[in-house]
């Protein structure tokens, strides 16, 4: 067998604290790729609230938006049979505590007018509890079998305006246990091949054919597997699914949670075991987060809306997409700066020092992001060069530095932390200056700090850093 010649970029790290300096070596082997992640992977949820409840929003362009969400199973068509269209209403015995609502076709004009303008790919979020009955016995139960005529006007609707749907989610939080209904795992299955067959016969040319994507709920091991046995092979195009692991949005240990790297490193478990039902079962699209919001129920209010929430945030972001995951709903300089393929990293010291690494989007060189939990303490990065030779070399084999890497190119550095250093405000400083917007509320200018190759990378306490380098020579890339 040929010999196999490996190239890595080591990091060596010192923490300097009042007692210590401790070295840390992480290692990203910059010869092959460990996956690949979807072009749109950062994307955005379009949800179904009415102004009651309406209390965020998110933008940047381009990327992928899911219309639909928490109350998508309550949501009706008018077009076709049905004339009479309600709003949302107040209702405490209704799902979510909300009465049924209904999409009238002039504002589907309007949102695909916008989606025109910006440029985004659609997920849409089609009601799958539409005349389904309420168990009077088994509490959040819905039966029945999934009627499509209501689908299937507005599909037909859809296509004859000429609007791009680029894959349809079935139903919203209704595997396992549900959150607050649920369906069976053999009557989803079975109406989830409705709505392929529905789809394949209004989109026939298999090139412009939207995705079918389910279940979109909470991951349950044993609920997912039937349910992709049940649907059986080329049914679903995407394995999708729901993570808040922050918990409830009051819990007041939310802000420890999002910087402790135990409670982190957690939900890896959960990827680990999504990324192995789409490895048996094959979808063509693979495993997407369709929602993640970290905090349940629209936020933490100290968490949220904070430069804190960007810890757990992009850790979540890096994190799955070294198991494979292809899209993560709901991090503009990742969107700018992190390319689609996916290197392997190790470290062994510190783990409130997050590091992940992909090749740089569009040109050449390799992205990488530092995430410092610690309040305490900050890190001095220096880069060696790693060449490793070896018959097979797997991601547990550990290379040795044989010289230190000294670019040419200067490096471009972006470091995001916050105003006073509470990290509890709402002001992001990138490269010292506040991120504010501009007198036509359009976002800010975000330039990199060029820095000369040959000093350390400084990693200060509570940041995060984007750090590219163009002349790193990963044939991971080539």
């Amino acid at each position: 067998m040929d010999l196999k010649c490996i190239f890595s970029l080591a990091i060596l790290v010192s923490q300097i604290s009042l007692s210590s300096t401790q070295n840390v070596n992480v290692v990203i082997q910059g010869a092959t790729s460990i996956g690949e992640t979807d072009d749109n992977f950062v994307c955005v949820t379009l949800d179904w609230w009415p102004t009651e409840k309406c209390n965020y929003n998110q933008s940047f362009n381009p990327l992928r938006i899911k219309v639909g969400g928490s109350l998508q199973d309550q949501v009706v068509y008018e077009v076709g049979e049905v004339k009479n269209c309600p709003n949302f209403m107040k209702n405490k015995d209704s799902l979510f505590g909300f009465s049924q609502g209904c999409l009238p076709m002039e504002r589907w004009d309007e949102l695909n007018k916008f989606f025109n303008q910006t440029g985004v790919k659609v997920t849409f979020g089609l009601n799958a509890l539409l005349e389904r009955n309420r168990s009077q016995i088994e509490k959040g139960l819905w039966f029945g079998d999934w009627p499509s005529q209501n689908a299937r006007d507005f599909m037909k609707y859809t296509i004859s305006r000429g609007y791009k749907v680029d894959s349809y989610e079935f139903g919203n939080q209704l595997s396992g246990a549900g959150m607050g209904a649920s369906v069976e795992v053999e009557q989803y299955g079975k109406d989830i091949v409705v709505l392929k067959n529905l789809v394949k016969e209004l989109h026939p040319d298999p090139k412009t054919q939207a995705k079918v994507l389910g279940p979109s709920g909470y991951y349950d091991e044993k609920w997912f597997n039937s349910f992709l046995e049940v649907s059986g092979h080329d049914v679903v195009d995407g394995v999708i699914y729901h993570i808040y692991n922050l918990g409830p949005g009051d819990d007041p240990n939310m802000i420890t949670k999002s910087q402790d790297p135990s409670y982190l490193n957690q939900v890896a478990q959960t990827y680990k075991g999504v990324l192995n039902i789409v490895n048996k079962f094959k979808p063509q699209s693979g495993a997407w987060v369709s929602e993640f919001g970290g905090a349940l129920h629209g936020g933490a209010k100290d968490l949220s809306p904070t430069f804190a929430d960007g810890f757990w945030y992009l850790d979540q972001l890096g994190m799955a997409s070294t198991y494979n995951h292809k899209a993560f709903c709901s991090a503009l300089l990742w969107h700018r700066l992190i390319g689609s393929t996916i290197l392997a990293v190790t470290q062994e010291s510190n783990p409130n020092l997050r590091v992940y690494a992909h090749c740089a989007k569009k040109k050449p060189g390799i992205s990488i992001i530092f995430i410092n939990l610690l309040n305490d303490s900050s890190f001095n990065i220096t880069l060696s060069n790693y060449e490793h030779q070896s018959h097979n070399l797997r991601s547990t084999d550990v290379a040795k530095p044989n010289f230190e890497f000294r670019g040419s190119k200067d490096r471009e550095e972006y470091h995001l932390a916050v105003l006073a250093g509470n990290i509890q405000g709402q002001i992001v400083l990138l490269n010292d200056v506040p991120m504010v917007p501009t007198e036509t509320f359009d976002i800010p200018a975000m330039e990199p700090k060029l820095v000369n190759a040959s000093t350390p990378i400084s990693i200060t306490a509570h940041s995060i850093v984007y750090v590219t380098i163009r002349d790193f020579q990963a044939p991971a890339y080539a």
